[in-house]
């Protein structure tokens, strides 16, 4: 028989053709590789943000435009034409309940329809077409990125130079500092190539150049606007040195957006909010060599996320281009009628980001990389947003996914925290001023509540840009959010015995649709426990760099965190990159009553195959003393010995084989098994970071392979030492602290 490779061929890209054509039909919207985009909203789910956002997956055939259609219940639908896999309707929609799908335009292979619910409760946040955007940038006076109270010094009253003095007098005291103290900026100062894999080298050069251009760009946006508001020669003096050592650095070298791409927007977006904050005093020649200096930089970055007709549309998880991408927001917008390109620039990025301005959390807010980098997004957030907010009257404070945002950082970050909350980083110490500047341009009662408890102020140059007074002083009232929340997209829990509380205990669990995703670490399951702002139970290891041979070796295993291991700590599968968002987590049951809080993680997935059930349990006994409960039901085709990690920040004493305390400044919590089946030693982790006590142990527990093997724990807050009884009835047992009930099925 003669072998006709070309017919064989022809036939298989038939049948691929049939076999996308029917998932086309089933329901094309909706992939299932985990890296593309979710369709959305869904669910019927009431929306925080009145007009919605809308998103799908790309239609396998590519077509040049999308028709969505959006029908109230019981009304015409209202149609538009799109050419991206996302629409953003300019103007809020009635209040109701509605169907929307989309298709190819001119053809009829329409997705299923979801459903959602606009309510009083979603907050009308509207976003205008770029047209109508651009003309209203075009119509301010340059400096677009001022606000209308950033006046001349000696226009100030008494009231605000009471209390923006200090603030002042501390700038300056920066800038003339900075003056001999920074290095000169050069090229050569980075000779090491970067290649894949990354290096220890490399690493090190990479934060060295992102240091320095931070350094100098804060110099040249601090001298800057103390030019337009004092007019002392030496702050433009310093402006212009330092704008034209940024100007001065190869575009194709060590700091372009190939090298480092961080350092490439921060020269971009300094030296145009230079030229905006130096309008009228700039010499032609020098803003024109800023000016294509910025036109270079961010061009490549335009391309970049332009790639694919936008690639971020489809692959929206990309830490680094989405912080690029609101980088180029901005630049764009103070980049209007300056630069040729910068409509091209406006046009492809600014209503994308306003439709979805992070893709580590749903609508309701959170962060799914962990409260570290939540607090570095926000940190530059506000260095964007306030520009961004004055220059084109979109306030994106008010957008209901930044309210949520800042609840996210009140759970897990509460005020007198003393480390961050999962991922990278979060052994760090948070800095308050960041959120105190996020919260603090909000009208809110939470938002003031929070800015009000986390006390002290915000980074001096932000808060001489910022409006006076801020918008957190026009509301009227403060009130502390909930003493536990749930956030289902990222599936993060908090429970607090009372979060407007000093004394509080706080109890976090995770058990993540995002896996060990980018910043997110093998930690399904896991818990973390505060008292008092004290850590307690805390992540193991040190950040040092991402992707080093710690992180990958330990700092983002299973075993230094707070969750279940086996076999002498074979834990969760972090391997991967797509898979990392398969071998996930969920949160499957959370209820919030006055007596207590309960929540139920499933963590089988993140196992990969290994265990064929990973469940664990948590109460938050709110009339037990706030004891928590966590019980753990595992099971796996093949025998293990289950190990029930903990890690403190002191060392641990073992009380006996099924209990051991760890106490530190006065705050403790007994954690005891309830099980007599599972025995508790210490075991030994790599070295930690210097000066930094850790100790480590687990409860193990023997299983043969042929039953359910089950950890019931009590973490005693306080060492209180309640009464526990454990009563069975039939296949229903009943556990009783400090004479509080629960269930256990």
């Amino acid at each position: 028989m003669k072998f006709n490779r070309q017919g064989l061929l022809q036939a298989l890209a038939l049948a691929s053709l049939c076999a996308l054509s029917l998932n086309a039909r089933a329901d094309w919207a909706q992939s299932t590789d985990p890296l593309i985009v979710q369709p959305g909203p869904t669910d019927n789910a009431v929306q925080a943000q009145n007009p919605p956002g809308f998103t799908w997956a790309r239609h396998p055939t590519g077509p040049a435009a999308y028709e969505i259609e959006i029908t109230p219940v019981g009304s015409a639908p209202v149609k538009a034409i799109v050419e991206r896999n996302w629409y953003l309707p300019a103007k809020a929609l009635p209040l109701g309940s509605y169907s929307w799908r989309v298709r190819p335009n001119g053809s009829n292979d329409w997705s299923s329809p979801r459903s959602f619910q606009l309510t009083s409760r979603s907050t009308v946040f509207e976003v205008p077409d770029n047209a109508t955007l651009r003309n209203r940038i075009a119509a301010k006076a340059r400096p677009r990125a001022l606000p209308p109270s950033f006046t001349l010094y000696t226009s100030w009253n008494a009231a605000k130079k009471a209390e923006l003095d200090p603030y002042v007098s501390r700038m300056t005291n920066e800038i003339k500092l900075q003056i001999n103290a920074l290095p000169l900026l050069n090229d050569a100062r980075w000779p090491i190539a970067i290649t894949t894999p990354l290096t220890a080298a490399m690493a090190s050069q990479q934060t060295d150049i992102r240091q320095r251009i931070n350094e100098a760009s804060r110099q040249l946006e601090a001298a800057a606007i103390m030019w337009r508001m004092k007019r002392d020669p030496m702050f433009l003096n310093e402006a212009l040195r330092k704008g034209d050592q940024l100007a001065s650095l190869n575009p194709t070298g060590p700091t372009s957006y190939a090298n480092q791409d961080q350092a490439t927007r921060q020269i971009s977006v300094s030296l145009i909010k230079a030229v905006d904050s130096l309008a009228g005093d700039l010499d032609a020649p020098r803003k024109a060599r800023w000016l294509e200096t910025v036109r270079v930089r961010t061009e490549e970055i335009y391309r970049n996320l332009a790639g694919d007709n936008g690639r971020l549309d489809q692959y929206p998880f990309d830490s680094h281009g989405n912080t690029s991408l609101v980088f180029l927001v901005l630049i764009s917008s103070l980049s209007l009628g300056d630069i040729p390109e910068a409509q091209k620039w406006f046009d492809f990025s600014f209503r994308a980001y306003a439709n979805a301005p992070s893709p580590w959390a749903g609508p309701e807010g959170g962060f799914a990389n962990g409260t570290a980098y939540a607090e570095y997004a926000a940190g530059y957030l506000v260095q964007l947003w306030d520009p961004l907010t004055q220059a084109t009257g979109v306030n994106f404070y008010a957008k209901p996914w930044a309210l949520g945002f800042l609840d996210f950082a009140t759970q897990f970050t509460p005020p007198g925290s003393k480390i961050h909350a999962f991922g990278d980083g979060s052994e760090t110490k948070p800095d308050t001023r960041v959120f105190h500047a996020f919260g603090s341009r909000m009208v809110s009662p939470r938002a003031a509540w929070y800015v009000d408890k986390l006390g002290g102020t915000e980074d001096t140059l932000s808060l001489l840009q910022a409006p006076y007074p801020m918008p957190v002083a026009d509301t009227k009232t403060q009130a502390p959010p909930s003493s536990s929340a749930y956030y289902p997209s990222i599936g993060w829990v908090s429970m607090h015995s009372d979060i407007g509380s000093t004394a509080r205990s706080s109890l976090y669990f995770k058990s993540s649709p995002y896996g060990s995703f980018n910043h997110s670490h093998g930690d399904q399951n896991g818990i973390l426990l505060s008292v008092a702002g004290q850590p307690l139970l805390v992540k193991a290891g040190w950040y040092d760099w991402y992707g080093s041979p710690y992180w990958t070796d330990w700092y983002h295993q299973s075993r230094s965190q707070n969750a279940i291991t086996f076999d002498g700590g074979k834990g969760q599968l972090v391997n991967g990159y797509r898979e990392q968002l398969q071998r996930n987590g969920k949160i499957t049951a959370f209820s919030a009553q006055p007596g207590y809080d309960y929540a139920e993680g499933d963590a089988t997935a993140a196992y990969g195959g290994q265990l064929t059930m990973a469940k664990r349990q948590v109460w938050h006994l709110r009339n037990a003393g706030n004891a928590i409960l966590v019980r753990d039901r595992l099971s796996a085709s093949v025998p293990h010995t289950y190990e029930f990690n903990l890690h403190a920040p002191v060392a641990m004493t073992v009380e006996n084989t099924g209990a051991v305390k760890i106490a530190a400044n006065g705050q403790s919590v007994c954690v005891r098994s309830l099980n007599g089946n599972a025995s508790f030693a210490k075991w030994a982790g790599p070295a930690p970071k210097p000066g930094v006590t850790e100790d480590h142990g687990a409860f193990y527990l023997p299983n043969d392979g042929k039953s359910t093997a089950e950890f019931l724990v009590l973490l005693d807050v306080g060492c209180k030492r309640p009464p526990v009884q454990v009563a069975a009835s039939g296949s229903v047992r009943t556990v009783t602290v400090a004479g509080q009930a629960v269930t256990l099925n």
